[in-house]
């Protein structure tokens, strides 16, 4: 940006992530280094600098704000204005005051290197300090009450500065100059260890001690993180993994697993140099690497998937308690399985008392609930699978600024809001599946606790189309106007969101399930009077205004509904029945029909000819699940995307080529003939063919529009080696193709792209 021209003092206005990331602090430094006058202070839309001195020095101090900013700061928009001089003789930092809220929240930062080395420090007076934290990192949204980002509007208002502290907050040649969330052994929050019911046993340094002592005997116990508690117990005990799988109703689904450092880590890993990047980035989100034979790991924590989900500690508290134990621990949310995360440590006693044998917490409150985040490295590509801790709440900026408050709710598993404020697109961490009342009553919380951040206001709420969903429902129940985005056109908005896409794409949306409009149309409003089927697998040609249909996998019958979800033999004998018939099936010898009774196979088969409470499914996933089935892998899940995680973890290694016989007709997959091809294969062989057809058929139809770019979105796409392979071969043909990366590909991510079509779309003014 030029400055004007003869500058004598500038007024500068300064948005994005701006507050709670040390950025007064090194404005501060930076003038007082030049030889400025003015002030900086906080207010609700950034950070507000007026400054005075020689044309020099103002261009220098312009270019450290774009080029040198702190590492947690970002800037988006910095607006510079020439304003009269007033002569003044110093630079100072101002009482923040609050306007329109426009700021962006930092999302809860992994303690960083620096506070990590004086935690370890015994002659440093915050040696082993649980709540150690400076500007560059610590808890920001959890800990956050109202905007501007200042101590008085965080939990830390409590805990009053001793003398140190308050020196070194006032200090400009101090680290923590400035630092809202500053405390020490003497003034900050105490930790204490009670028994599951709710007995006091220790405080401070011997509570540590004691609830390492625990885990180490295999007990259970529950620690609070900054967005919530964490379960944990020794990953290689199985009698505690059992115990934990058992009383938390989690039979087999994949446990995250905290290890205690990097080197640990490398040992027992088959991690990529991005994997380590991203597990020592300042989010450290639970990653998914490829485990070695030889981790020191319980075999009950995976349960048959060969990769595992790690991740470092990222609190001072957890970098005690892991390098004391040395060895890696379960760390799972403290909650009844699907519910959300507990924050308050009587929940944890009222709810948990019969799982855990102790609670370790401490007095700092958690504002705001925020669950562990997600990744996944996709052939160097990052993906988040959960955007929470560290990443979460996030945003991205239009080109123009947005005059309406449009709120999206979007859809039912996996569920996140969006909302536009100004220029800013805004989304908060993850919600959950809303399957349950406590879930539900999370994200109506979360959405109040966003709008009264933000001081946000309703013109237009934009929902899915399924009318079940309990985001639809609430909905149609408020005042405000609304609009409905189809399902899978959504998931393409999401990616396309985040890249600004405005261009036609060629988007493949692949998931479990998702009501949808049934013609080959551009339409997507709430004005539509379209019939509506369960779809699950669409191609798509679509831009941000509307989208045409291409082809969707020939729907097949879901046998008994919702119970066809979770078990895949149901899918696979549907499958049988659409490719084979009654007569040949029944002389087959197939894993699949061993588990029913010949009894059941007949009255299945009768629900499936005259199509009693088997609605037919273009889903994705449940070909997903008949493929496990067939396989003889899984036939009843226990969690969703299981059969996936089995299916990849069943296949070694894919061929460097192959070539399939694919029938497309009337804008159809014909899914017979995947079937056909895994009948000429063993068992063991199908996973591998199936995902090379899957393939096959992916780059084959982008070889048809390769004018277009590609895009890949919903929930199948969080299967690594599908896309890993996808982006290789992308690149081998020379097609441009887009997968998100900070937005979650499964269903996390139709918040966002339901509100970027509601901001684009033509009739919006």
């Amino acid at each position: 940006m030029s400055l004007p021209s003869k500058p004598q003092r500038y007024r500068l206005m300064l948005s994005g992530v701006v507050q709670g990331v040390g950025l007064r602090p090194f404005i501060y430094n930076q003038a007082k280094a030049l030889a400025l006058c003015g002030f900086v202070a906080n207010d609700g839309s950034g950070v507000l600098i007026e400054v005075e001195g020689d044309l020099i020095g103002m261009q220098t101090f312009v270019a450290l704000l774009k080029n040198a900013a702190p590492p947690l700061a970002i800037i988006e928009h910095l607006e510079v204005t020439a304003i009269t001089p007033l002569g003044c003789d110093d630079f100072i930092i101002k009482k923040s005051h609050q306007n329109t809220i426009q700021t962006l929240i930092s999302p809860d930062i992994a303690v960083c290197e620096k506070c990590l080395k004086e935690f370890n420090d015994p002659q440093n007076r915050r040696y082993h300090y649980p709540f150690i934290n400076c500007t560059d990192c610590g808890p920001r949204f959890s800990t956050l009450h109202s905007l501007p980002f200042d101590r008085h509007h965080t939990a830390m208002h409590a805990f009053k500065p001793c003398k140190k502290c308050l020196y070194e907050y006032e200090d400009p040649d101090d680290r923590r100059f400035h630092a809202q969330t500053i405390s020490c052994p003497d003034c900050g929050p105490k930790i204490t260890l009670r028994d599951h019911q709710g007995r006091h046993l220790a405080d401070e340094n011997e509570a540590i001690d004691m609830v390492c002592r625990m885990i180490e005997d295999g007990a259970i116990v529950a620690v609070k993180g900054w967005g919530g508690f964490h379960i944990l117990c020794d990953a290689n005990n199985d009698d505690a993994v059992s115990k934990l799988r058992r009383k938390k109703r989690r039979p087999s689904k994949p446990l995250a697993v905290m290890f205690p450092d990097m080197r640990s880590v490398k040992k027992h890993t088959l991690l990529t140099p991005k994997e380590e990047q991203l597990l020592t980035s300042k989010e450290h989100p639970i990653l998914l690497v490829k485990a070695k034979s030889t981790m020191p790991i319980s075999k009950k924590v995976t349960c048959g998937i060969t990769k595992v989900g790690l991740f470092l500690p990222y609190t001072p508290l957890h970098h005690r308690i892991l390098k004391k134990l040395q060895r890696p621990v379960v760390a799972t949310s403290a909650n009844i399985s699907e519910e959300p995360i507990l924050t308050k440590e009587q929940e944890v006693l009222q709810r948990l008392s019969h799982l855990v044998s102790a609670v370790l917490s401490h007095d700092l409150p958690i504002i705001n609930a925020c669950d562990d985040s997600v990744m996944m490295i996709a052939h160097d590509h990052p993906m988040t699978l959960r955007a929470a801790r560290g990443i979460a709440p996030y945003s991205f900026t239009l080109p123009h600024t947005n005059t309406k408050n449009i709120l999206a709710v979007g859809g039912h598993h996996k569920s996140s809001i969006a909302f536009s404020l100004g220029s800013h697109l805004i989304v908060s961490p993850h919600i959950g599946d809303l399957d349950s009342l406590e879930t539900f009553a999370y994200w109506k919380r979360t959405l109040k606790r966003l709008s009264q951040l933000y001081n946000f206001k309703l013109d237009l709420i934009v929902h899915d189309q399924h009318p079940a969903y309990e985001t639809t429902k609430w909905a149609l129940d408020q005042k405000s106007g609304t609009l409905s985005v189809q399902h899978h056109y959504a998931h393409a908005l999401s990616c396309m969101a985040e890249y600004q896409l405005q261009t036609k794409v060629l988007a493949f949306c692949f998931d479990g399930t998702g009501y949808g409009n049934i013609q080959n149309s551009n339409i997507s409003g709430a004005d539509t009077i379209a019939p509506l089927k369960i779809l699950g697998s669409e191609i798509m040609i679509a831009d941000t205004h509307n989208y045409e249909r291409l082809m969707n996998l020939k729907p097949f019958r879901l046998l008994g509904g919702e119970t066809a979800i979770k078990e895949p033999r149901r899918s696979a004998l549907a499958l049988l029945f659409e490719t084979f018939t009654f007569d040949e099936i029944l002389e087959m010898d197939l894993p699949t029909l061993k588990n029913f009774t010949d009894d059941e196979i007949k009255t299945l088969h009768h629900m499936w000819k005259q199509g009693i409470n088997a609605p037919k499914a273009s889903s994705m996933g449940r070909l997903f699940d008949a493929v496990a089935s067939l396989s003889d892998l899984c036939h009843i899940s226990e969690y969703e995307g299981q059969s996936g995680l089995l299916i990849e973890s069943a296949i070694k290694e894919l061929d460097s080529r192959f070539d399939y016989n694919m029938h497309l007709t009337k804008g159809e997959i014909d899914i017979c003939s995947f079937i056909h091809e895994l009948f000429r294969h063993e068992p063991q062989e199908r996973p591998k063919v199936f995902m090379q057809m899957l393939i096959y058929l992916i780059t084959s139809v982008a070889r048809q529009y390769a004018h277009l770019p590609v895009v890949l979105s919903g929930g199948v796409f969080q299967n690594q080696l599908l896309v890993t392979r996808l982006i290789q071969e992308f690149k081998r043909l020379g097609i441009k193709y887009y997968i998100s990366s900070k937005v979650p590909v499964n269903d996390g991510g139709i918040a966002l792209g339901q509100l970027y079509h509601a901001l684009c779309r033509p009739t919006h003014d």
